[in-house]
């Protein structure tokens, strides 16, 4: 294998080795200074850099900045909304340039290991600014990215405080495995499943998503659903010897979204009546319904909630430039709309850069956060499921812990919610430190080590006064589950960029990374606590023949070596080639390594001679990408067998004893995505208007999944690499300047994207049936060959029966009632069946979309962005409760219209019928999930502080007012088809779009100051 991996890395070394004993005797760095103007004056936090490294700095307030570069290297100027430029460092020591308004395509984007300029781009990246994340006040960075990047589809999985989110680039790879995308924040790869909670939003830079073979292929074996690059502000230019000092505080309060429709009290106790008079049942409401209790559950459940949210920072830049900084400290409180539930959070951050000589620099990124959280007693179902006559405490005032209409204990939400404990905390630090060396001009040395720790405890307590358990002579529980994982990242890089003559320009890049993680997880759990006074902090005060005490280790190592070469001819021609090999512990011997290579290339034809008598198109590039990538794609230790309990009789008497639980298979190698883009980008009417399309395809092979094996093994089931699936897609992104003036600017932002993926293979077989409810059993989820991943299936529902002849002339064998419901028997066998089945919808939309405008006149600024979906369906878990089942349960509105003797002609069943026609899994659970969302509305007033006189003081102070999710468009039962509720990990890797009543998403409204000093 080392030979392999020496021979793939040849070519880098040679080129290495000339270049070197070219270059032995180059100049050595001066300090450049300068200043950064536009039109009407100094640009500050415009970005200097040194093309083809990552040294770089920012202007200061007045423009000016200072940078260590050296005769030949090329300073690239740039600053959003403006076009950048380019100048080569001669004998000079001072630079000052003029920025001209509006070229995208000259933006510096963060890639893999890198910079470069939009306009040097061979590979698809969207880039997300530090103004459009703070534009939203959030808990979480991702929960701000939707819509905001053209074919990433960001869905969260409730309105819970720190909820995450389900992202999807470009589709899903995996059925198996993950498909979320590969964090790396400040160059640490922190994986797919980092808690984002742990970033402070407002110390971003800026957000870069890799998207296809040429961007992600740096990654290897982690980068097939895309990279999420976070790069986190630093103190370069800000200051020079004086500390900029920025504060920013908000409140928000959280209001109560739109209420599902269902009936009220009084057409609830008919509805109950009808259903247990239909059944011969005793009639539970035989009294006026003024008799009963009427508890508004959302009232007594739910409360608008506030947020409050303070940030402070200090950057600066030493006199010298050969120092900058930034700290800063966050404190963010969220109390959610329903009770119990919160999230308090502590996150410090400090940046460090060190220039200890012309040629040596060093630095550390170090963030540790410290999270509470209450994941509360009380679910979002308990709000609209329970009955609003169910009493919510007894005559003697005790709380009521029994449910008379279902005959059964009853958990009780507000003795839950003030007896009862469900809390998280987590401490988190994540730090690196580098240190970068340049022997000789145009190369860089670069290493990096980057230690993680993560500690989880949670507490559950279950009172022993519980209603519910004391109803059946219960008591008390409680438990505490830990969780410490630790790890590191080495990363190592060596960078050659020159120019050759005035035509040829080449960056290299080669490294080797390294990466460790280990996690323990340990949990006890008590029964038959008989005092609340020690809770979970004693469990010994338990039953000690009920405790359950469970561990587990897990942990993986990977070692990559990898390699970029970028090529340039006459500014015109751009050539990337990249190559990663990967190594995991989590396969066997002869599949632990594989190897990543993508091709991608540009051509700028407006740099051609026979575009230069237009004006139309200012700039206009075409490019194209071809590779593969990968996904681990499995946990540890899945190639091996696994041993679970197993008791057996010894004698007459039950001993304890251990089993193989599932088949070793040290055959498992990587899933490999490859992939192909092809995309156009302009800039036309003098860079005023700047669009991009994207077209894409992707096909990912060697499938995990469980395929059916012969029983004489003694499994049922084998984890093997088998099946197939494609995705493809389109992109469409429109940013535009529509008026600029001096007193008026409007600016617009479009993003399109559409992706439909299918299954080429699944072992063999035509489809697999996935179990997403206990209840409704197989059948309601399907993966089938030649459709989505995946498709909601089940019967057609045809209305009711609306005569017993109907009923009769159907053929049906199973019993059926007028009145009740109808489905389809589409093989003709009279039973109504999984046989039956039908694809009915899928969650995958036929189009994203996100649309922002921004005004600013004078000092005012107003903005406001719309995002949303059309062509998805959301199956709605609640519809067997709330539709279809006895009167035991709420209903939803629209059984005021059910069928009845003086409603025959409704296609609504009738109360009770259920209790006589079962009820599968069909086409009334899938409602159209297309809606649109004002996801954000702003506007701000930017203090004039020279004018005020305070210039001396303050730097920039605003006053904002902001509104989230305050409007939505949609048809859904549930008001809010943006749903996951099987989360982003094991079923819901694959079970999107259910609903089964998450917490709602609030409208929030925000009030909120920033000012830096």
């Amino acid at each position: 294998m080392k030979n392999k991996i020496s021979e793939r890395f040849k070519w880098l070394l040679t080129l290495f080795a000339i270049t070197l004993c070219s270059n032995m005797g180059m100049a050595q760095d001066t300090n450049i200074t300068g200043t950064v103007l536009a039109d009407d004056g100094p640009l500050p936090g415009a970005s200097v850099v040194v093309k083809g490294t990552t040294r770089g700095v920012s202007t200061d307030f007045d423009g000016n900045y200072t940078i260590e570069a050296g005769p030949g290297d090329i300073l690239q100027f740039s600053y959003i909304g403006y076009t950048a430029k380019e100048v080569k460092v001669g004998s000079q020591t001072q630079i000052n340039v003029v920025l001209e308004a509006g070229n995208e395509l000259d933006e510096v984007v963060v890639i893999g290991y890198g910079t470069t300029t939009k306009s040097d781009l061979t590979g698809s990246v969207s880039t997300v600014s530090s103004e459009e994340i703070t534009q939203i006040p959030s808990s979480r960075v991702d929960q701000v990215l939707q819509g905001r990047a053209a074919g990433v589809q960001v869905t969260q999985t409730s309105g819970a405080p720190g909820a995450g989110t389900v992202i999807r680039v470009r589709g899903g790879n995996s059925i198996t495995g993950s498909n979320e995308p590969l964090w790396v924040i400040d160059g640490i790869v922190v994986g797919t499943n980092f808690n984002l909670n742990n970033i402070n939003a407002n110390d971003i830079k800026s957000i870069e998503i890799l998207k296809d073979a040429s961007s992600i292929a740096i990654y290897g074996s982690r980068g097939a659903n895309g990279v999420v690059l976070v790069t986190t502000k630093n103190g370069a230019g800000a200051g020079f010897g004086r500390p900029q000092v920025s504060v920013g505080v908000y409140t928000s309060m959280q209001m109560v979204p739109e209420q599902p429709d269902m009936l009220s009290q009084a057409e609830q106790i008919a509805f109950t009546n009808e259903s247990a008079e239909f059944r011969s049942a005793a009639i539970p409401f035989p009294n006026d319904p003024s008799t009963y209790p009427n508890n508004d559950w959302y009232d007594l459940l739910m409360d608008p909630s506030p947020i409050y949210n303070a940030d402070i920072s200090i950057a600066g830049t030493s006199e010298n430039g050969n120092v900058n900084y930034y700290n800063s400290l966050n404190y963010f409180n969220q109390d959610g709309l329903i009770i119990s539930t919160g999230i308090e959070k502590y996150i410090f951050r400090s940046n460090l850069d060190l220039k200890l000589s012309d040629k040596l620099k060093t630095g550390f990124r170090i963030n540790y956060s410290r999270i509470n959280q209450d994941n509360g007693v009380v679910g979002y179902g308990n709000v609209f499921a329970n009955l609003p006559t169910q009493p919510i405490y007894n005559d003697d005032g005790t709380f009521n812990g029994f449910d008379e209409i279902v005959g059964s204990p009853w958990s009780n939400p507000i003795a839950n919610a003030q007896l009862n404990t469900n809390e998280t905390f987590t401490n988190n630090l994540l730090a690196t430190a580098y240190l970068e060396y340049s022997p000789w001009p145009k190369w860089m040395i670069r290493s990096t080590f980057s230690p993680e720790f993560n500690n989880i405890k949670q507490n559950r307590f279950t009172s022993s006064q519980s209603p519910d358990l004391l109803e059946v002579g219960d008591l008390g529980r409680a438990s505490v589950r830990t969780v410490a994982s630790s790890g590191w990242n080495n990363e190592n890089t060596i960078q050659y960029q020159s120019d050759f003559g005035e035509n040829h320009s080449v960056t290299a890049l080669a490294g080797a990374s390294f990466q460790k993680v280990s996690t323990e997880i340990a949990e006890a759990e008590a029964f038959g606590i008989t005092s609340d006074a020690a809770g979970f902090n004693n469990l010994g005060f338990s039953d000690p023949t009920r405790s359950v005490v469970s561990s587990d280790f897990t942990g993986f190592q990977i070692a990559s070596f990898f390699g970029r070469l970028n090529y340039t001819y006459k500014d015109k021609y751009l050539l990337t080639l990249v190559g990663r090999t990967d190594g995991s512990s989590v396969f066997a011997e002869g599949n632990k390594y594989e190897f990543y290579p993508s091709i991608a290339g540009a051509w700028k034809i407006s740099e051609e001679s026979f575009m230069q008598d237009q004006s139309f198109f200012r700039d206009l590039k075409l490019r194209a990408s071809y590779g593969k990538s990968g996904n681990q794609a499995i946990d540890p230790y899945r190639t091996l067998g696994v041993l679970t309990e197993a008791n057996t009789t010894l004698n007459g008497a039950e001993v304890p004893g251990l089993t193989l639980g599932r088949p070793s298979n040290p055959n498992l190698k990587w899933e490999t995505t490859t992939s192909l883009d092809i995309a156009l980008e302009a800039s036309m009417f003098g860079g005023r208007l700047f669009t991009e399309f994207n077209y894409y395809q992707k096909e990912t092979n060697d499938l995990l999944l469980d395929v059916t094996i012969p029983r004489q093994t003694g499994f049922t089931s084998q984890l093997q690499n088998v099946g197939s699936l494609e995705n493809k897609g389109w992109e469409f992104l429109i940013n535009s300047t529509n008026i600029n003036t001096d007193n008026f600017n409007w600016n617009s932002t479009l993003t399109l994207s559409s992706n439909k993926n299918k299954i080429l293979d699944l072992g063999g077989v035509d489809f697999i049936d996935v179990t997403v409810d206990a209840i409704l059993g197989s059948g309601n989820t399907r993966l089938i060959v030649g459709e989505s991943v995946p498709v909601f299936t089940g019967v057609r529902y045809l209305g009711t029966w609306k005569s017993q002849e109907e009923i009769d002339a159907s053929g049906l064998t199973d019993p059926q009632v007028v009145g009740g419901s109808r489905f389809e028997d589409l093989n003709g066998d009279g039973i109504i069946s999984t046989e039956d089945n039908v694809v009915l919808g899928s969650p995958l939309p036929d189009l994203i979309f996100g649309f922002e405008n921004s005004f600013s006149y004078k000092n005012l600024d107003f903005s406001f962005y719309f995002q949303g979906t059309t062509g998805n369906e959301v199956y709605n878990l609640r519809m067997r409760n709330h539709y279809f089942n006895r009167g035991e349960t709420t209903k939803f509105g629209d059984l005021r219209d059910r069928w009845t003797i003086n409603n025959p002609t409704s296609d609504i069943p009738r109360a009770g019928g259920d209790s006589v026609t079962n009820t599968p899994p069909n086409s009334e659970y899938v409602e159209d999930g297309s809606h649109i969302r004002l996801k954000t509305a702003r506007i701000a007033y930017n203090f004039p502080v020279e004018k005020m006189g305070w210039g001396d003081r303050v730097k920039n102070m605003s006053l904002y007012v902001s509104g989230s999710n305050l409007l939505l468009f949609s048809d859904f039962r549930l008001i809010d088809p943006e749903t996951s509720n099987f989360g982003r990990t094991g079923l819901g890797n694959i079970a999107q779009g259910f609903s089964d009543g998450e917490y709602p998403n609030p409208r929030v409204l925000t009030l909120g100051l920033n000012v830096t000093f």
